[in-house]
C-alpha cells in the first residue's frame, strides 16, 4: 500500500500500540516512512509481545517501550526516553483504554469501583498523556494528537453506561484540547463502531455478524478501517481540528 503524503522521517507514538487499532495504526505510519513508538504495559511478558512486532514494520528505528497510561510517572519516563532516542515528537495517537460489559439496565453491577476505573483510565490517562507530550508536539511546530473516541459517546449505546460516558468525554476532551494547543497542535478524534478485535470482552463472531446485518455498510470495521482513518488525519486533514470523525459503517444513523 503506498499513499501520497508520506511522513518520512516523523516520530509517531502509538500508545497502546500493541493492541488491535494500534497496531495497525503504527503499521501504517511506519511503511508511510515514519519511526513508530508503541507502548505496552509494564511486564517483561508484555515487553516481548510488543517487540516482536517491530519486525513486521517497515522500515527501521522503531521502539516498544513501557507506559501505564494511570501511572504519570511511567508517561514522564517514557518521554525522557523518546527525547533520548528521537529528539522530537510529531504525532500522538491515544488508543490505551479497556472496557467490561454491563447492561445497562443493571445498574447495580456498574459499582463505584469500576466506574471509577474506567476514568482514570479511559480519560484521565488520555489526559495525562497529552499533558506529558504537548511540550514535544508544540515544539515540533506541527502536531498532531489523535484519540480514539466510540460512537457510544454519541448514541449512549456501548459496552456499559460508563463507557459511553467516558467516549463523550474524550469529544468534549477534543475540542478543549483543539482550542488550548492550536495553531502548533492539531487535535482530533476518530470514533468507530464495532471492531473487529478482541477489545471487548464475549464479542466474537456471532455479535459481528448480527452487528454487520443491522449495519448500512453490511460489515463491521476493521482494524485498518480504524487506522486509515487516524492516517488520514495526519496526511489529508491538514485544516481539520476540534472535531471527530465517525468511522462506523453508518451503524449511528
Amino acid at each position: 500500500m503506498t499513499y501520497p503524503l508520506p511522513q518520512q522521517g516523523k516520530v509517531v507514538l502509538v500508545v497502546g500500540g500493541a493492541g488491535g487499532v494500534g497496531k495497525a495504526t503504527a503499521r501504517m505510519f511506519a511503511e508511510a516512512g515514519a519511526h513508530v513508538v508503541i507502548t505496552h504495559r509494564p511486564g517483561e511478558a508484555k515487553a516481548q509481545d510488543a517487540r516482536a512486532l517491530l519486525p513486521t514494520f517497515a522500515g527501521t528505528n522503531h521502539s516498544a517501550l513501557p507506559a501505564d497510561v494511570a501511572d504519570t510517572q511511567t508517561l514522564l519516563a517514557l518521554r525522557d526516553e523518546i527525547e533520548k532516542r528521537y529528539g522530537r515528537l510529531d504525532v500522538l495517537v491515544n488508543t490505551a483504554g479497556f472496557t467490561k460489559p454491563v447492561p445497562h439496565a443493571d445498574l447495580d453491577a456498574l459499582d463505584d469501583d469500576l466506574i471509577d476505573e474506567m476514568f482514570r483510565v479511559n480519560w484521565r490517562g488520555q489526559f495525562a498523556t497529552v499533558r506529558t507530550f504537548a511540550p514535544l508536539l508544540t515544539a515540533s511546530g506541527d502536531g498532531l494528537i489523535v484519540s480514539i473516541s466510540s460512537i457510544a459517546a454519541l448514541n449512549g449505546n456501548g459496552s456499559s453506561i460508563a463507557y459511553g460516558a467516558v467516549k463523550a468525554g474524550i469529544d468534549v476532551m477534543t475540542k478543549s484540547l483543539a482550542r488550548a494547543l492550536a495553531p502548533q497542535v492539531r487535535v482530533l478524534g476518530v470514533a468507530p463502531g464495532v471492531v473487529d478485535t478482541g477489545f471487548v470482552a464475549g464479542r466474537g463472531a456471532e455479535f459481528n455478524a448480527t452487528t454487520a446485518a443491522t449495519t448500512p455498510l453490511k460489515r463491521v470495521a476493521s482494524p485498518d478501517d480504524v487506522a486509515a482513518a487516524v492516517f488520514a488525519c495526519a496526511t489529508y486533514l491538514g485544516y481539520s481540528t476540534g472535531t471527530t470523525l465517525v468511522v462506523d459503517g453508518g451503524r449511528a444513523l
